[in-house]
């Protein structure tokens, strides 16, 4: 008889350390893991068994995720059918989470795959197998949760000792040796902000005396070997360096302040002086935002999580009311989210008359359909996410509507769970600023302010080129190319906008002209018929 052959099985070895300690030996403890595995399977060759060329090391990485570039190739190959046997020197190397090992082998079994640890014989097939491993990965999961509460509780010994334990280095600071020193010109640069905000009273006004000076965030070296910071100072980073302890030698750890190793930057008169002027800003903040129309403010926010703040604009005596996105108010436009700018009036009827309907739906024991929209607004809506084609409304839950009636805030903080949400249709309006004023929404997208200007500015030019031919002041396209310092090709693709029709440049002026309206794109397809101009524009 012919001996049977065994089917050919392929093996991955993946290995894995926790820590980045000894990674740079020859000889580590990855190696150690691979060697071993190749032992074993090369024990088993009778059996079929062949190792694959590729390898599959994550080093200083933990167990307690499933985030790591060597496992997910791992995974993307048994996916492709490259993998039947997956070989670790401990299940422990694989995951230390009884979870995340659940989803593991349910996807070795879609995909045919056999999971062996070398050290813990065991087999992923059998039931027994199977109990096995959970009971192991059970006491891994356990484990890692005690390990974590060990370093969370020496943490906070450390910080009780006023010990600099690591993270982010404050301005004012350089960590040598796990030590703190102060840096005399990053201290004197948070004396400055700090005595600023006195003399100013506003975190606005801080923010630009801050850039006029140059005086930037701390630059600290990422682990990449990159760094981070060293750039303005945003109102967030602004206010949290104002009420940081630890520049008068305090740390601040899960609301208990105690006393620092490190030398104090600041004197105490200073920091409680700065503090004191902080909260009488917060209550004339409150007062403000009590009488104020704007009664979604703190709750309204765009669809990349920026807050919208109420502003207004005037026009004959007419006063507009609109919510902007801080994005916009702080010039991080790029971060805004779809909608920048939505009317006030429209958004504050919509969301409390949807409010009032789901309340009466609800049957509301305590007739809170009856309170004025302010009310309506503090007690029941937690947040309104503008998108494009909708208005998210986030409602507080019932038990906190309760107690917000007894106690309510006027700017609550931001949640994040909701127990209901109202899904209102809703279209954004288009908006025409011209100079700052915000016309009546438009039927069709308006021209930007910026490209009006372009505009305009070409066709000024333009014009005064010609005069100058026409008048013979100067000879040809060459002389005014030279005098303009550009080059003749350009000079002749804007010198036909000066015969422009006048009832396109009264669309410029006006702002009505189409949005998609550029100069290049004008100049470029510019007939000599005023009626073919305008109808190549479609105005």
């Amino acid at each position: 008889m012919k001996p049977v052959v065994p089917k050919p099985q392929r093996c991955a070895i993946y290995t894995r350390k926790s820590t980045e300690h000894n990674l740079d030996l020859e000889f580590n403890s990855l190696d150690a893991q691979r060697e071993a595995c190749e032992a074993y399977i090369k024990s088993q060759e009778q059996e079929g068994w062949r190792l694959v060329p590729d390898r599959y090391n994550d080093g200083g990485l933990s167990g307690a995720s499933l985030d790591r570039p060597a496992l997910q190739q791992l995974l993307a190959d048994v996916r492709a059918g490259k993998i039947t046997i997956v070989v670790v020197y401990k299940v422990d190397r694989l995951t230390r989470s009884l979870a995340d090992f659940a989803k593991l082998v349910e996807l070795f079994d879609e995909f045919r795959v056999s999971f062996v640890s070398i050290t813990q014989s065991f087999n992923t097939t059998s039931s027994m197998g199977r109990l096995t491993l959970n009971v192991l990965l059970s006491f891994a999961q356990f484990e890692r949760e005690v390990i974590g509460e060990r370093v969370r509780d020496k943490i906070a010994a450390s910080k009780r000792k006023g010990l600099w334990v690591g993270g982010p280095v404050p301005l004012g600071y350089r960590c040598i040796d796990k030590k703190l020193e102060v840096v005399p010109d990053e201290a004197e640069a948070v004396r400055t902000i700090f005595t600023r905000y006195l003399e100013f009273g506003s975190i606005g006004a801080l923010l630009a005396e801050l850039d006029r000076r140059g005086i930037r965030t701390k630059v600290n070296g990422r682990r990449d070997g990159g760094r981070s910071g060293g750039i303005c100072f945003g109102v967030g980073s602004l206010a949290h360096l104002l009420k940081n302890r630890f520049y008068i030698g305090e740390i601040t750890y899960r609301g208990e302040v105690h006393h620092g190793e490190h030398e104090p930057i600041l004197t105490r008169d200073l920091f409680e002086a700065v503090q004191a002027k902080r909260v009488a800003n917060a209550v004339a903040r409150h007062v403000r935002l009590r009488g104020s129309a704007a009664i979604l403010t703190g709750r309204l926010f765009d669809d990349r999580g920026n807050r919208m703040s109420p502003t207004h604009a005037n026009k004959r005596g007419v006063r507009y009311r609109y919510y902007v996105s801080h994005a916009i108010l702080q010039n991080r436009k790029a971060e805004a989210g779809n909608i920048a700018r939505v009317p006030a009036p429209e958004i504050e009827t919509l969301v409390c008359d949807s409010v009032r309907r789901h309340l009466a739906a609800m049957d509301a024991a305590d007739h809170q359909t009856a309170l004025a929209d302010r009310e309506l607004v503090q007690r029941h809506v937690a947040r309104v996410i503008v998108k494009p084609q909708a208005l998210d409304v986030w409602l507080i839950p019932r038990c906190e509507a309760s107690a917000q009636a007894e106690d309510p805030v006027d700017d609550p903080a931001p949640c994040h769970s909701p127990t209901t949400t109202i899904t209102l249709p809703w279209t954004a309006p288009s908006f025409a600023a011209v100079k700052g004023i915000i016309h009546a929404p438009c039927a069709k997208p308006t021209m930007k302010a910026e490209t009006r200007e372009a505009l305009l500015t070409a066709l000024a030019k333009a014009r005064g080129w010609i005069d100058d031919i026409r008048l013979g002041r100067i000879a040809s396209f060459a002389e005014i190319a030279e005098r303009e310092v550009q080059g003749e090709r350009h000079i002749r693709l804007l010198a036909p906008l000066a015969f422009l029709s006048p009832r396109i440049i009264a669309a410029i002026v006006d702002g009505t002209a189409p949005a998609d309206l550029t100069v290049t794109g004008l100049a470029k397809t510019l007939p000599y018929s005023w009626c073919e101009q305008e109808r190549s524009i479609r105005l």
